[in-house]
């Protein structure tokens, strides 16, 4: 008697983050801080990270950056990109072109880390809608780089 193999495909559920950014600067250019607010169904968490010197975008993008690492850190597979910040949401999107030299890097990275969940959706909201991660930016200027 031949016994047959039955092979099951295992399809594990999606884990969906929906992450929040935003970053700070005291001048611009000055001490940048990022914050972002990172929830999928089990966790939720703050972020507040200080950074050196650099411009308001800059810490924009150090803010997005933080958020999607802890993303994946935290087992999402698919990401809702939420931010007030208009020239990072349409650089990603690739309808602004990035131009400054101090962007590109933090772009590409960027890029990067979006391009390792499944499933990816970038949304502006207007900054009161984006008040924790704006808080948690501040934040991150009271701590030392």
């Amino acid at each position: 008697m031949e016994r047959q193999r039955q092979v099951v495909s295992l399809h594990w559920p999606a884990v969906h983050a929906t992450v929040w950014f935003d970053g700070c600067c005291l001048g611009n250019p000055g001490p940048m801080g990022a914050g972002a607010v990172v929830r999928t169904e089990r966790e939720r968490k703050v972020l507040s990270k200080p950074f050196g010197r650099g411009t308001n975008n800059q810490a924009e993008y150090h803010g997005l950056i933080l958020a999607l690492r802890h993303a994946l850190a935290m087992g999402a597979d698919e990401v809702t990109v939420q931010g007030d910040s208009q020239l990072v949401l349409r650089q990603l999107d690739g309808q602004y072109a990035v131009k400054a030299p101090g962007l590109k890097s933090l772009h590409d990275e960027a890029r990067q880390l979006l391009a390792r969940f499944s499933k990816v959706k970038l949304a502006w909201v207007p900054r009161e809608e984006n008040s924790e991660a704006d808080q948690a930016s501040r934040d991150a200027l009271r701590q030392r780089p």
